[in-house]
């Protein structure tokens, strides 16, 4: 049986740390951003968790050998 292959896209936007959750960029700073108050914007730039409902998905189908 050939070896399951990782998802690219999610190699490059997730991270899973030691407690096994999983880390994400947050959305929302790539264009108008003029509209955005600069608080907005600052505070985007911190991480955020993915939900626990996608987590499996996100763990078992797109990165199955970074458990």
């Amino acid at each position: 049986m050939p070896k399951q292959k990782s998802h690219s896209g999610s190699k490059k936007r997730f991270d899973i740390t030691g407690s096994g959750r999983v880390k994400r960029a947050q959305s929302g700073k790539n264009h108008k951003t003029g509209a955005k108050p600069r608080k907005r914007k600052r505070n985007l730039r911190q991480t955020a968790f993915v939900n626990e409902t996608q987590e499996l998905t996100v763990k078992n189908q797109l990165i199955p050998y970074k458990k």
